[in-house]
């Protein structure tokens, strides 16, 4: 049989051949190498994200015995996989927005087209507690700038459930999935979702933790990404300006939202190589992380004082935006 399945015939040629959920694994893998799919929103494999298609229509879970794969499907499970993989390929939409839901440090997320889709790498500083960074310094003042769907701000607040959280973002419709998400994960008082440009509505208010995945692609990087990636929200990447004038703002208002001995958590994925070389004496540590990915790095509240005042008496400028 083909793999090439596009007309309502060969769709029902598919139903009645295939019969158990490893089939339609198989074949959605197929399909999506057939039809040049791009990933990178939960998976970065055709066979993964064809398992987490297959399993959100059934109902499974993804620490599912395999046994289970081998079961009999009825009929109406066969044809709801195939439509679902049939709009994966014909629309290209990511997988979590056809499911309604991501996966970041081990918890599940309402995600639609109002936030980018969580992935970021600080899950692993999350699942590691912030260690060796945070050495005995145990946070109870946490910020999530930048928090989109609130995955990290969530995650921190399980990490440390004496801290209270702050979920910042500009966009006020992303904070509306934020507040989904924080009701969804019965987090309470614990969790506040706040409006903010970076730190200008949180009061003056400061962090012994700061984690933020700011907007780093420039307008140019954004216009070159693959289909997948058009559906979220431009605002996301880019911050609807060059993507390393927001990153400097944020360095050089930091230190006014850091606690004494609080520390800076901030992904800022390849842009890193040119982040350094637009301050090629930032005192950043940029993170080696066990499960790929970089561009993560933390500065200690201190140094990060310390050249944020040697910028401003060197350049003159006191926004970290560069003429």
């Amino acid at each position: 049989m083909s793999s090439t399945i596009n007309t309502d015939t060969s769709q029902q040629e598919v139903i009645d051949l295939l019969a158990r959920p490893l089939d339609y694994i198989r074949w959605g893998a197929t399909r999506f190498a057939d039809a040049g799919l791009r990933f990178g929103h939960g998976t970065d494999n055709a066979v993964d994200e064809a398992a987490q298609l297959v399993l959100h229509v059934l109902g499974l879970g993804h620490d599912l015995p395999d046994i289970y794969l081998q079961a009999t499907l009825t009929p109406a499970e066969r044809r709801a996989i195939v439509e679902l993989i049939e709009t994966r390929v014909e629309t290209r939409r990511p997988a979590p927005y056809l499911t309604g839901t991501a996966w970041f440090a081990g918890l599940p997320f309402h995600v639609d087209e109002r936030v980018i889709i969580p992935r970021s790498p600080i899950a692993e500083l999350i699942d590691n507690g912030f260690q060796p960074w945070l050495a005995h310094r145990e946070p109870l003042t946490i910020l999530d700038l930048c928090t989109g769907c609130g995955a990290i701000a969530i995650a921190c607040a399980e990490a440390f459930p004496e801290a209270r959280v702050v979920a910042s973002d500009a966009s006020r419709e992303a904070l509306q999935v934020a507040h989904l998400n924080a009701e969804r994960h019965d987090c309470g008082p614990q969790v506040e979702c706040v409006e903010s440009d970076l730190f200008a509505g949180l009061g003056g208010q400061r962090f012994d933790l700061i984690v933020t995945n700011p907007p780093y692609v420039t307008q140019d990087e954004w216009r070159t990404l693959e289909t997948e990636y058009h559906y979220e929200p431009e605002f996301a990447f880019t911050g609807h300006e060059d993507a390393l004038e927001l990153v400097g703002r944020l360095l050089f208002a930091a230190p006014e939202a850091l606690a004494e001995d609080g520390l800076l958590v901030i992904e800022v994925g390849y842009s890193a190589f040119a982040l350094e070389r637009r301050y090629p004496d930032l005192p950043v540590a940029w993170v080696e992380l066990a499960r790929g990915g970089l561009g993560v790095g933390v500065i200690e509240a201190d140094e990060l004082a310390a050249w944020v005042d040697w910028q401003r008496q060197a350049t003159g400028r006191h926004d970290g935006v560069k003429s």
